[in-house]
Protein backbone atom coordinates (compact mmCIF):
# COMPACT_ATOMS: atom_id res chain seq x y z
CA UNK A 1 0.00 0.00 0.00
CA UNK A 2 1.30 3.67 -1.28
CA UNK A 3 1.75 6.13 1.39
CA UNK A 4 -1.15 7.99 -0.43
CA UNK A 5 -3.30 5.45 -0.11
CA UNK A 6 -3.17 4.49 3.55
CA UNK A 7 -3.64 8.69 4.09
CA UNK A 8 -7.28 7.72 1.79
CA UNK A 9 -8.32 4.91 3.80
CA UNK A 10 -7.41 5.36 7.03
CA UNK A 11 -9.78 8.17 7.98
CA UNK A 12 -13.00 5.31 6.93
CA UNK A 13 -11.39 3.00 8.50
CA UNK A 14 -11.35 5.26 11.75
CA UNK A 15 -15.61 5.86 10.35
CA UNK A 16 -16.07 1.70 10.12
CA UNK A 17 -14.59 1.39 13.82
CA UNK A 18 -16.73 4.19 15.12
CA UNK A 19 -19.69 2.67 13.27
CA UNK A 20 -18.95 -0.76 15.02
CA UNK A 21 -18.29 0.93 18.60
CA UNK A 22 -21.91 2.67 18.80
CA UNK A 23 -23.56 -0.34 17.35
CA UNK A 24 -21.92 -2.74 20.04
CA UNK A 25 -22.50 0.18 22.79
CA UNK A 26 -25.69 1.00 22.06
CA UNK A 27 -27.24 -2.48 21.12
CA UNK A 28 -29.08 -1.14 17.97
CA UNK A 29 -27.60 -2.66 14.51
CA UNK A 30 -28.42 0.01 11.95
CA UNK A 31 -30.15 3.89 12.41
CA UNK A 32 -32.28 5.51 9.89
CA UNK A 33 -31.27 9.09 9.99
CA UNK A 34 -28.89 11.64 11.78
CA UNK A 35 -28.75 14.84 13.25
CA UNK A 36 -26.06 17.11 13.67
CA UNK A 37 -26.96 19.77 16.55
CA UNK A 38 -25.28 22.97 16.09
CA UNK A 39 -25.61 26.17 18.59
CA UNK A 40 -29.81 26.55 20.02
CA UNK A 41 -30.56 23.11 18.30
CA UNK A 42 -29.91 20.99 21.27
CA UNK A 43 -33.12 20.47 23.00
CA UNK A 44 -34.58 18.88 19.77
CA UNK A 45 -32.72 15.35 21.46
CA UNK A 46 -35.10 15.87 24.14
CA UNK A 47 -38.32 15.99 21.78
CA UNK A 48 -37.49 13.47 19.24
CA UNK A 49 -38.87 10.06 21.31
CA UNK A 50 -37.17 7.66 23.68
CA UNK A 51 -33.37 7.91 23.93
CA UNK A 52 -32.21 4.36 24.16
CA UNK A 53 -28.56 5.10 24.48
CA UNK A 54 -25.88 7.84 25.03
CA UNK A 55 -22.58 8.45 25.63
CA UNK A 56 -19.59 11.23 25.66
CA UNK A 57 -18.51 11.05 22.25
CA UNK A 58 -15.07 10.52 22.99
CA UNK A 59 -15.79 7.36 23.87
CA UNK A 60 -16.30 6.69 20.30
CA UNK A 61 -13.34 6.21 17.89
CA UNK A 62 -12.59 9.10 15.82
CA UNK A 63 -14.79 11.97 18.17
CA UNK A 64 -13.29 14.81 19.92
CA UNK A 65 -14.46 16.78 22.73
CA UNK A 66 -16.50 19.82 21.99
CA UNK A 67 -14.47 23.11 22.00
CA UNK A 68 -17.45 25.52 21.30
CA UNK A 69 -19.98 26.71 24.32
CA UNK A 70 -22.86 25.49 23.41
CA UNK A 71 -22.17 21.98 21.57
CA UNK A 72 -23.01 19.34 23.99
CA UNK A 73 -20.40 16.59 23.13
CA UNK A 74 -22.61 13.66 23.63
CA UNK A 75 -23.86 11.10 21.12
CA UNK A 76 -27.43 9.42 21.19
CA UNK A 77 -29.69 6.77 19.66
CA UNK A 78 -33.14 7.71 19.68
CA UNK A 79 -36.20 5.70 19.70
CA UNK A 80 -38.37 8.59 17.15
CA UNK A 81 -41.76 8.80 18.83
CA UNK A 82 -44.49 7.52 16.39
CA UNK A 83 -42.55 5.90 14.04
CA UNK A 84 -39.94 3.76 16.18
CA UNK A 85 -37.44 5.02 13.85
CA UNK A 86 -33.90 4.99 15.17
CA UNK A 87 -32.22 8.61 14.73
CA UNK A 88 -28.62 9.03 15.67
CA UNK A 89 -27.81 12.24 16.94
CA UNK A 90 -24.67 14.31 16.99
CA UNK A 91 -23.98 16.74 19.73
CA UNK A 92 -20.44 16.72 19.33
CA UNK A 93 -19.13 18.55 16.05
CA UNK A 94 -15.43 19.55 14.51
CA UNK A 95 -14.93 22.72 13.24
CA UNK A 96 -12.67 23.72 10.72
CA UNK A 97 -10.93 26.22 12.35
CA UNK A 98 -9.74 23.63 15.29
CA UNK A 99 -7.27 22.68 12.47
CA UNK A 100 -8.21 18.76 12.53
CA UNK A 101 -8.35 18.64 9.11
CA UNK A 102 -11.37 17.89 6.75
CA UNK A 103 -11.25 14.17 8.20
CA UNK A 104 -12.18 15.27 11.64
CA UNK A 105 -14.62 17.82 10.69
CA UNK A 106 -16.68 15.25 8.89
CA UNK A 107 -15.83 12.06 10.56
CA UNK A 108 -19.39 12.47 12.65
CA UNK A 109 -21.49 12.48 9.31
CA UNK A 110 -18.96 9.37 7.61
CA UNK A 111 -20.00 7.43 10.94
CA UNK A 112 -23.76 8.18 11.13
CA UNK A 113 -23.72 7.00 6.91
CA UNK A 114 -21.77 3.96 8.05
CA UNK A 115 -24.74 3.80 10.53
CA UNK A 116 -26.74 2.47 7.97
CA UNK A 117 -28.64 6.77 7.80
CA UNK A 118 -29.87 7.46 4.82
CA UNK A 119 -30.82 10.83 6.01
CA UNK A 120 -29.02 13.62 7.52
CA UNK A 121 -30.16 16.41 9.37
CA UNK A 122 -27.84 19.57 9.29
CA UNK A 123 -28.31 22.39 11.92
CA UNK A 124 -26.36 25.38 12.59
CA UNK A 125 -26.23 29.13 14.48
CA UNK A 126 -25.00 31.52 11.70
CA UNK A 127 -25.56 35.14 10.96
CA UNK A 128 -28.27 36.35 8.75
CA UNK A 129 -27.13 38.94 6.05
CA UNK A 130 -31.15 39.76 5.37
CA UNK A 131 -32.24 41.74 8.23
CA UNK A 132 -36.16 40.93 7.84
CA UNK A 133 -34.41 37.74 9.26
CA UNK A 134 -33.82 38.62 13.13
CA UNK A 135 -32.27 36.60 15.54
CA UNK A 136 -34.19 33.26 16.58
CA UNK A 137 -35.08 32.94 12.48
CA UNK A 138 -35.40 29.63 11.71
CA UNK A 139 -34.20 29.35 7.77
CA UNK A 140 -34.10 26.51 5.60
CA UNK A 141 -30.70 26.10 3.44
CA UNK A 142 -31.47 25.62 -0.29
CA UNK A 143 -28.02 25.61 -1.59
CA UNK A 144 -24.50 26.75 -0.23
CA UNK A 145 -21.06 28.23 -0.67
CA UNK A 146 -17.86 26.60 0.65
CA UNK A 147 -15.26 29.03 0.72
CA UNK A 148 -12.85 27.42 3.46
CA UNK A 149 -10.99 26.02 0.31
CA UNK A 150 -10.65 22.75 1.27
CA UNK A 151 -13.17 19.70 0.35
CA UNK A 152 -13.53 16.33 2.07
CA UNK A 153 -13.31 14.25 -1.00
CA UNK A 154 -9.55 13.18 -2.51
CA UNK A 155 -8.76 12.36 -5.71
CA UNK A 156 -10.95 12.09 -8.92
CA UNK A 157 -13.71 11.95 -6.89
CA UNK A 158 -16.64 14.24 -8.71
CA UNK A 159 -19.97 14.64 -7.09
CA UNK A 160 -22.99 16.20 -7.75
CA UNK A 161 -24.00 19.06 -5.77
CA UNK A 162 -26.97 20.33 -7.65
CA UNK A 163 -29.42 19.36 -5.09
CA UNK A 164 -26.99 19.01 -2.30
CA UNK A 165 -30.20 20.16 -0.38
CA UNK A 166 -32.73 17.49 -0.75
CA UNK A 167 -35.41 19.42 -2.05
CA UNK A 168 -38.18 17.05 -0.91
CA UNK A 169 -37.20 16.96 2.97
CA UNK A 170 -37.49 21.06 2.55
CA UNK A 171 -40.88 20.62 1.28
CA UNK A 172 -41.64 18.34 4.43
CA UNK A 173 -40.32 21.61 6.81
CA UNK A 174 -42.37 23.50 5.47
CA UNK A 175 -45.78 21.27 5.91
CA UNK A 176 -44.43 21.34 9.80
CA UNK A 177 -43.93 25.00 9.49
CA UNK A 178 -45.08 27.63 6.29
CA UNK A 179 -43.58 30.14 7.21
CA UNK A 180 -40.31 28.87 6.82
CA UNK A 181 -37.67 30.71 4.48
CA UNK A 182 -34.93 29.92 2.62
CA UNK A 183 -31.42 31.03 1.57
CA UNK A 184 -27.87 30.30 0.49
CA UNK A 185 -25.53 29.35 3.64
CA UNK A 186 -22.00 30.29 2.99
CA UNK A 187 -19.09 28.52 5.28
CA UNK A 188 -16.10 30.66 5.92
CA UNK A 189 -13.04 28.97 7.83
CA UNK A 190 -13.19 30.96 11.14
CA UNK A 191 -12.30 31.25 13.57
CA UNK A 192 -12.95 35.10 13.41
CA UNK A 193 -16.14 36.21 12.53
CA UNK A 194 -16.88 37.81 8.92
CA UNK A 195 -15.52 41.31 8.46
CA UNK A 196 -18.99 43.61 7.00
CA UNK A 197 -16.52 44.23 3.68
CA UNK A 198 -16.59 40.08 3.84
CA UNK A 199 -20.85 40.15 4.39
CA UNK A 200 -21.07 42.14 1.95
CA UNK A 201 -18.95 40.27 -0.70
CA UNK A 202 -20.57 36.61 0.36
CA UNK A 203 -24.53 38.84 -0.41
CA UNK A 204 -23.03 39.92 -3.70
CA UNK A 205 -22.32 36.16 -4.69
CA UNK A 206 -25.80 35.48 -3.58
CA UNK A 207 -24.76 34.07 0.10
CA UNK A 208 -27.97 34.75 2.72
CA UNK A 209 -26.32 33.02 5.18
CA UNK A 210 -23.07 33.08 6.95
CA UNK A 211 -21.12 30.83 9.45
CA UNK A 212 -18.32 28.08 10.27
CA UNK A 213 -19.61 25.00 9.84
CA UNK A 214 -22.03 22.75 7.47
CA UNK A 215 -20.47 23.28 4.35
CA UNK A 216 -18.10 20.24 4.24
CA UNK A 217 -20.40 18.01 6.15
CA UNK A 218 -23.05 18.41 3.59
CA UNK A 219 -20.50 17.29 0.51
CA UNK A 220 -19.41 14.52 2.82
CA UNK A 221 -22.98 13.51 3.03
CA UNK A 222 -23.46 13.77 -0.28
CA UNK A 223 -20.43 11.50 -1.66
CA UNK A 224 -22.28 9.20 0.88
CA UNK A 225 -25.13 8.98 -0.72
CA UNK A 226 -27.50 10.85 1.96
CA UNK A 227 -30.60 13.19 1.45
CA UNK A 228 -29.39 16.13 3.52
CA UNK A 229 -31.90 18.58 5.23
CA UNK A 230 -29.86 21.91 6.36
CA UNK A 231 -31.54 24.62 8.77
CA UNK A 232 -29.65 27.42 9.85
CA UNK A 233 -31.05 29.24 12.99
CA UNK A 234 -30.16 33.32 12.76
CA UNK A 235 -28.64 33.94 15.92
CA UNK A 236 -27.35 37.37 14.93
CA UNK A 237 -27.49 39.71 11.81
CA UNK A 238 -24.01 39.89 10.37
CA UNK A 239 -21.52 42.03 10.43
CA UNK A 240 -21.93 45.71 9.07
CA UNK A 241 -25.70 44.68 9.00
CA UNK A 242 -26.82 45.95 11.84
CA UNK A 243 -24.05 48.52 13.22
CA UNK A 244 -23.47 46.09 16.21
CA UNK A 245 -20.65 44.46 17.40
CA UNK A 246 -21.13 40.68 17.29
CA UNK A 247 -20.22 37.93 20.27
CA UNK A 248 -20.45 34.25 20.74
CA UNK A 249 -22.74 34.80 23.90
CA UNK A 250 -25.31 36.33 21.87
CA UNK A 251 -25.18 33.57 19.80
CA UNK A 252 -25.75 31.54 22.66
CA UNK A 253 -28.32 33.83 24.24
CA UNK A 254 -30.36 33.64 21.03
CA UNK A 255 -30.04 30.37 20.60
CA UNK A 256 -31.99 29.86 24.01
CA UNK A 257 -34.54 31.93 23.08
CA UNK A 258 -35.56 30.53 20.21
CA UNK A 259 -34.91 27.04 21.56
CA UNK A 260 -38.15 25.97 22.43
CA UNK A 261 -40.31 26.75 19.13
CA UNK A 262 -36.97 25.09 16.78
CA UNK A 263 -36.50 21.94 18.84
CA UNK A 264 -40.37 21.12 18.14
CA UNK A 265 -40.47 21.95 14.03
CA UNK A 266 -37.11 19.60 13.97
CA UNK A 267 -38.77 16.97 15.66
CA UNK A 268 -42.07 16.93 14.30
CA UNK A 269 -40.29 17.39 10.79
CA UNK A 270 -37.54 14.21 11.69
CA UNK A 271 -41.23 12.49 12.84
CA UNK A 272 -42.53 13.38 9.42
CA UNK A 273 -39.49 12.20 7.17
CA UNK A 274 -39.35 8.54 9.19
CA UNK A 275 -42.59 8.00 8.90
CA UNK A 276 -42.33 7.00 5.26
CA UNK A 277 -39.88 4.80 6.21
CA UNK A 278 -37.35 2.95 3.62
CA UNK A 279 -39.20 4.89 0.87
CA UNK A 280 -36.71 7.85 0.50
CA UNK A 281 -37.08 11.68 1.16
CA UNK A 282 -39.55 12.09 -1.98
CA UNK A 283 -42.00 9.35 -0.39
CA UNK A 284 -41.52 10.75 3.03
CA UNK A 285 -42.53 14.36 1.18
CA UNK A 286 -45.54 12.72 -0.33
CA UNK A 287 -46.62 10.54 2.59
CA UNK A 288 -46.36 13.88 4.80
CA UNK A 289 -48.33 15.79 2.33
CA UNK A 290 -50.99 13.12 1.89
CA UNK A 291 -51.50 12.60 5.71
CA UNK A 292 -51.91 16.99 6.09
CA UNK A 293 -54.11 16.31 3.83
CA UNK A 294 -56.20 13.58 5.80
CA UNK A 295 -55.89 15.98 8.46
CA UNK A 296 -57.61 18.58 6.35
Amino acid sequence: MTASTASTTAPYQLVRDAAAAIAEASGVESHDLALVLGSGWAGAADLLGETVWQAEATSIPGFRPPAVAGHVGMLRSVRVEGTGARALVLGARTHFYEGAGVDAVVHGVRTAAATGARTLVLTNGCGGIDPSWRPGTPVLIRDQINFTGATPLVGANFVDLTDLYTPALRKIAKQVDPSLDEGVYMQFSGPTYETPAEVQMAKVIGAHLVGMSTALEAIAAREAGLDVLGISLVTNLAAGVSGEALSHEEVLEAGREAGPRISRLLAETVRRITAAGDGGAADAAASAEATEGGEA
